[in-house]
């Protein structure tokens, strides 16, 4: 049930070649930047990594994509201020692209972690995204089908966990980290602070059972 291990690295230690990742934030809220380069450090290569953007100048995703590790991004904003790394490898040809539409993404997200089947939004209907897709009309508007979206593992940043994994987070860093954690099959959170006792319950967002480890890192680099 103690769910702590004892640094960063050990935590991204299962993430192997090929892996797919999501790794929670929104903007430079709620990522896992000391997760993020033990992964770098680990050296798994060839990963799909799912976020909301491909990174921001040289921090973060950007520093993955920089040094090769990054084979796929499906995100919904690829081109952030100063998201040179991801451009760079896009334009060789060197990382796949899938856009998804914000809501959609997180929608996609959340529907794997609830174990739904998919589900119909209007978003995209008529569009270049919505090519290859299951269409529908009811009453008289047209929508897509969007597949869930599952992972093989997820890196979030939290700011309170308890040994049980348990997680609660600050105002907007609580983002795309909580469905994160319910759609993939391994979640690995950084937090701010450890408690040493149960988190009061009704200050809980993610419950343990949707989280595999956690690892006390308060100081982003």
């Amino acid at each position: 049930m103690d769910k702590r291990v004892a640094d960063l690295e050990s935590a991204v230690a299962p993430i192997r070649d090929g892996a797919s990742v999501m790794i929670g934030g929104f903007g430079s809220s709620g990522i896992p930047f000391g997760l993020i380069d033990a992964l770098l450090a680990q050296g798994a290569t060839g990963l799909t990594v799912i976020s909301n953007n491909a990174g921001a100048e040289e921090t973060g995703i950007a520093k993955l994509l920089k040094a090769g590790r990054v084979a796929k991004v499906i995100c919904s904003y690829p081109r952030s201020p100063g998201s040179i790394w991801f451009e760079k490898r896009y334009e060789a040809g060197e990382v796949e692209l899938e856009v998804v539409p914000q809501g959609t993404l997180a929608e996609r997200i959340r529907a794997a972690g609830a174990g739904l089947g998919g589900f119909l939004t209007p978003t995209g209907y008529g569009t270049l995204l919505a090519e290859g897709k299951e269409t529908r009309m009811i009453d008289g508007r047209g929508y897509v089908f969007e597949a869930p979206l599952h992972a093989d593992f997820a890196l979030l940043r939290a700011d309170r966990a308890d040994k049980w994994g348990n997680l609660c987070f600050h105002a907007t860093a609580r983002n795309f980290n909580p469905v994160m954690a319910m759609a993939s099959r391994h979640a690995v959170a950084e937090v701010r602070h450890m408690s040493d006792t149960p988190l009061d319950p009704e200050n809980v967002v993610t419950p343990g059972i949707f989280v595999q480890s956690v690892v006390e890192y308060g100081v982003r680099p």
